[in-house]
């Protein structure tokens, strides 16, 4: 979210660099502009109201002990007015918050100066590649009939217990997962992330703190009843543990990862670009999250994009980073690099994690900040997240690049974790 002072101070410009988002901000920024005036007008009168029933309170004392009772209490009769004229000005100033609170969320962060122009993913910047493509011949087999013809993953069943989008894992596919998330997560603490192990649900708020609401709400599954929500990822409930904390800077970066399951509803998610694992409403995930100083979280962001870069390297898996233009950034962020994995049998790129820094966007929503030894205030902290890495992408990629006439080799770096190298 960004600071209402910011936007008074630099208006021109927070109109300028969301253009580059393609996202036209001049009449909300004019709006809150407007709100806010009218916020300090009643703020203003509120306080001048109440500082003045103070001061006849002392007033009404003296006039009672002198003998005054009169003036007393007209005096009396004055405070009352000025209570409620004070109820007044309270509700006006609780609304005037609440509309600015309101249009607020509705403004996206700002693009870091790096972040191209453009409209669609068409319009990323590739930053660089690594890994081999693979050779696969004229008979390979998407991951889809690979699960099938080895029984690893039941597609059919997942739907018939959920729904499309729920596969179910099997055998060697369901310790495949498993080895994945225990690899990842070692990776994780090794570079030094402590691990969580977060509630799958969370409430309205958490879901306002970190940006998710109201900005994605049609894609996140709902228990209504309960009002809580199901995780579209876990860097939720690992960065609403900083909500309203205040962090020494001494202990700056904090580093956290997590592994849970996901929940994406996907509306309108349908074609052959979402068949198989490609596009699910339950997939698993291990997330790394972090809390920075703001002088260092772009050091920080190169740091955890090579902390990926590795992970997909040590899979042997043909990858590219790319920049996200505006038209593609996500709401939160100010800087975004997606990874992406070649899957071999369907000939074409597969997201597997992006990477970003939100700047203080998440932290002045969260109202996390740290506070330096020498200064009394505390100021907002930078937060960062990044997936590390998304299963079900990496899972086809790595059945339809690796199959041989004798099955399916697992890469070398997973198989003391699977206990197997061959499907």
């Amino acid at each position: 979210m960004l600071n209402i002072r910011y936007i008074q101070e630099n208006k021109e410009k927070v109109i300028e660099s969301l253009t580059v988002r393609n996202f036209d901000a001049t009449q909300i920024v004019e709006q809150m502009l407007a709100t806010d005036e009218k916020r300090r007008q009643t703020q203003n009168a509120l306080d001048n109201n109440l500082a003045e029933g103070k001061q006849l309170a002392k007033q009404i004392g003296m006039l009672f002990k002198t003998g005054k009772t009169h003036e007393a209490n007209q005096a009396k009769a004055q405070t009352a007015t000025l209570k409620e004229n004070a109820k007044m000005l309270a509700t006006e100033l609780a609304k005037h918050e609440e509309h600015l609170k309101t249009l607020s969320v509705q403004i996206p962060n700002l693009p870091h100066a790096s972040v191209p122009k453009g409209k669609a993913e068409t319009d990323n910047q590739e930053v660089r590649t690594g890994g081999t493509m693979p050779d696969l011949g004229n008979n390979a087999l998407p991951h889809w009939e690979i699960a099938q013809k080895f029984d690893i993953i039941d597609f059919e069943l997942g739907n018939k217990i959920t729904g499309a989008g729920f596969p179910f894992y099997k055998g060697k596919g369901a310790q495949l997962q498993r080895a994945l998330i225990n690899f990842f997560l070692d990776r994780a603490r090794q570079a030094g992330y402590t691990e969580y192990m977060p509630p799958l649900l969370i409430n309205e708020e958490s879901g306002y703190a970190t940006g998710q609401l109201p900005d994605k709400e049609g894609q996140m599954y709902q228990l209504k009843n309960d009002n809580f929500y199901l995780i579209p990822t876990a860097e939720i409930p690992i960065t609403n543990i900083f909500r309203d904390v205040i962090i020494d800077a001494n202990k700056l970066p904090v580093k956290c990862t997590a592994y849970t399951p996901c929940f994406r509803r996907e509306a309108g998610s349908y074609g052959k670009d979402v068949r198989g694992l490609n596009r699910l409403h339950q997939f698993d995930k291990v997330e790394i999250v972090q809390i920075a100083h703001p002088d260092k979280s772009y050091e920080t962001l190169e740091k955890m994009v090579a902390h990926v870069e590795k992970l997909v390297k040590d899979l042997e898996l043909p990858y590219r980073i790319l920049r996200l233009c505006g038209g593609d950034l996500g709401f939160t962020s100010a800087l975004t690099f997606d990874f992406e994995v070649y899957s071999g049998a369907q000939k074409r790129w597969l997201e597997v994690s992006s990477v970003s820094n939100f700047e203080s966007f998440q932290a002045n929503r969260l109202k996390l900040r740290y506070r330096e030894a020498d200064k009394k205030k505390p100021q907002i902290a930078h937060t960062l997240n990044g997936s590390a890495l998304a299963l079900p992408r990496i899972v086809a990629a790595l059945l339809e690049n690796n199959q041989t006439p004798e099955g399916i080799r697992i890469p070398e770096i997973l198989v003391p974790y699977t206990g197997f190298d061959l499907i």
